[in-house]
């Protein structure tokens, strides 16, 4: 038999979490340690089973199945494809980096990792499920926490109000889509004979096109509103903005990844005929969010509000390459999942650096940073260039073929869509020289320390790999390329 190496992965944080739970509440310091240790081997783990890929071979690999409830045609199925091999690794990145940066944590330090741990077995098992019933068990597992992380230890002026809207949202959203995936369950044993909730299995199911063109949006929007697609986005900035500093990082950087990928998994390649009916709403509504994000972060002087915004535009990014339904399109929206997903753990981590020492995040209160911390400026100025699209970084290789792959359907809305690239540059800059370069207000003299080693260390991850994929596009695009293959060999080559 081989070893189960993704099922270890799912299920590492959470046996990690209960056992942090077990330690008296006193001993904080046994508790960090042993988080960073679970963070590590679930991030060691995500990195073997990244190398390991076949890119050659594509497909699913490191496959596992088990029949649980048979008589329901419930089971236990994972693997990864292109698409989702790269969404292991970012939840590995931003699980270790999490914990590094949340080492200072002295409120109740056992219960955050605990909660923090379960919320990323559940990203986790979203990110390698291949049976639907599965899939969102691990969802509801992802969102549950959420609630208790922000309104327990997030921002006191918004806390509560911010943690339940985003429970709110996510959960009707999550509602929504359940009702769809059990119309398909029911109507593939109808056309079939055979009750399943295997995903491999219902994308041989036959659904007709009118079934498709019904089902479709309410599956992807229901998943999307996670993504934060426009217009049910207003949930998000709230709950970056309430949400402490490791959580802020989970939220924008893999939690909006998985409403992303589940509305492309269930969505598009289960129901593709009703994709491709809808695609130009799904382009519409991405459209907006790019150009509209874009503007409200501009308008911003809270750097969390800005950050969170700027994910409402970058998420439509992705959501844009999707509704293409064309391989420059769906790989650029696949990269794109990655590298913004570290591009704004990393802003949100810096700006929690700088809120622990400031106590403001207000852009207009701050200034001088660069002269204290020097690590973070740089990491947050490389983050800004990702963000703005520049060549040599991340953000380039996921954007270009986000652009050409929407010039090839609708280049009215390429260049409508272009100009979130000028308000970004535009954004970006002007936060970088108030926050780091403008000279240091009178009343933070000598009250601001340069961030800690364990600081340095997550940010100094984070950037390797943004210029490594920026630098060298190889070690992800053939992979992304491999599982857009699949989709468009669903979508019948369109």
């Amino acid at each position: 038999m081989t070893f189960p190496i993704l099922s270890v992965i799912v299920f590492t944080p959470i046996v990690a979490g209960v056992f942090i739970l077990l330690f008296p509440a006193e001993r904080k310091t046994e508790v960090r340690v042993t988080a960073l240790a679970a963070a590590t081997f679930a991030l060691l783990l995500s990195i073997w089973v990244y190398i390991s890929y076949d890119v050659n071979a594509a497909g699913y690999q490191f496959q596992e199945a088990y029949n649980w409830l048979p008589t329901l045609g419930i089971g236990y199925h994972v693997g990864v494809d292109g698409m989702s091999t790269p969404l292991v690794l970012l939840t590995g990145v931003v699980m270790f980096t999490g914990v590094l940066i949340s080492w200072g944590i002295e409120d109740r330090p056992r219960e955050f990792f605990a909660f923090l741990f379960i919320l990323a077995s559940g990203v986790f098992g979203v990110f390698v499920a291949l049976d639907l019933f599965q899939l969102f068990f691990f969802y509801e597992i992802a969102v549950f926490p959420m609630f208790l992380l922000i309104a327990i230890w997030g921002w006191i002026k918004t806390r509560e109000y911010a943690a339940m809207k985003l429970t709110l949202y996510l959960f009707i959203g999550s509602v929504v889509s359940l009702v769809g995936a059990l119309a398909m369950y029911w109507v593939a044993y109808q056309n079939t004979g055979v009750l399943t909730f295997d995903m491999l299995q219902l994308e041989q199911a036959n659904f007709s096109e009118q079934f498709q063109i019904i089902w479709f949006l309410p599956v992807f929007l229901g998943f999307a509103v996670l993504g934060g697609i426009w217009p049910f986005h207003n949930w998000s900035p709230d709950g970056h903005v309430a949400a402490p500093t490791a959580v802020s990082m989970f939220h924008a950087g893999v939690l909006m990844k998985l409403g992303a990928f589940a509305a492309l998994r269930v969505g598009i390649m289960l129901l593709p005929k009703g994709a491709e009916y809808w695609s130009w709403l799904i382009m519409a509504f991405a459209g907006i969010a790019v150009v509209y994000g874009a503007f409200i972060a501009f308008m911003q002087d809270d750097m969390k509000y800005m950050i969170g915004f700027s994910s409402v535009s970058h998420m439509g990014l992705v959501m844009l390459g999707m509704s293409t339904l064309n391989q420059n399109g769906l790989t650029g929206a696949g990269v794109q999942m990655f590298s913004h997903g570290i591009m704004t753990a990393l802003f949100f981590a810096v700006t929690g650096m700088i809120y622990d020492r400031a106590h403001t995040r207000q852009i207009s209160e701050l200034g001088g940073m660069a002269k204290i911390m020097p690590f973070a400026t740089i990491g947050f100025i490389i983050g800004g260039l990702v963000s703005m699209g520049m060549p040599g970084f991340s953000g380039f290789v996921a954007e270009f073929p986000i652009f050409m792959g929407v010039w090839q359907v609708q280049p009215w809305v390429a260049i409508v869509a272009s100009i979130s690239i000028v308000i970004t540059a535009a954004y970006i800059m002007r936060n970088i020289r108030d926050v780091f370069f403008r000279p240091m207000p009178e009343n933070l003299e000598g009250h601001i320390t340069d961030v800690t080693v364990l600081d340095k260390v997550a940010i100094a991850t984070v950037v390797i790999l943004m210029i490594a994929i920026g630098l060298f596009p190889s070690v992800m695009v053939p992979m992304v390329q491999s599982g857009v293959e699949n989709i468009l060999r669903l979508l019948g080559g369109v």
